[in-house]
């Protein structure tokens, strides 16, 4: 798929091919992005998102200093929203770049996802696939 059939067809680029999907801040560079169900406070991702350049970039070392400031001005918001909604214990924030990495959305995108205690993999971190085991090199 070339760059052009890609851009316009990502759901970043064109929010309306996501008819779930709602624009919750935005500044002149970047946008915190949230399902319309993670309002459900008993579900596991409550009150998760993801906060994207409005340009389309690929991954997070495609980003300009100016995106990347405008994603952290996005993050502080963020966090007070997401506390003041939905009081979680925790947060996991990443970037996944790449697929085998599990980048499934082309366009660089940036996790917020709040972490509550009483989740069966509470104090679970973003390592926990490496050092758990089942994860291996060289085994098909």
């Amino acid at each position: 798929m070339n760059d052009d059939t890609r851009v316009d067809r990502c759901e970043f680029c064109h929010l309306e091919l996501v008819s779930e999907q709602q624009l919750i801040f935005e500044n002149e560079d970047a946008m915190f992005l949230q399902l319309k169900d993670v309002d459900n406070k008993g579900k596991l991702l409550a009150g998760a998102g993801v906060i994207v350049p409005k340009q389309h970039r690929d991954t997070v070392f495609d980003l300009t200093e100016t995106e990347w400031s405008a994603m952290y001005e996005l993050l502080q918001r963020v966090k007070v929203f997401i506390d003041e909604r939905f009081w979680p214990d925790g947060y996991n924030v990443g970037w996944n770049n790449g697929a085998v990495a599990g980048q499934h959305i082309h366009h660089v995108h940036l996790h917020i996802l709040p972490r509550y205690k009483d989740e069966t993999l509470a104090g679970k971190g973003i390592r926990y696939m490496f050092k758990e085991g089942r994860n291996q090199r060289g085994v098909n």
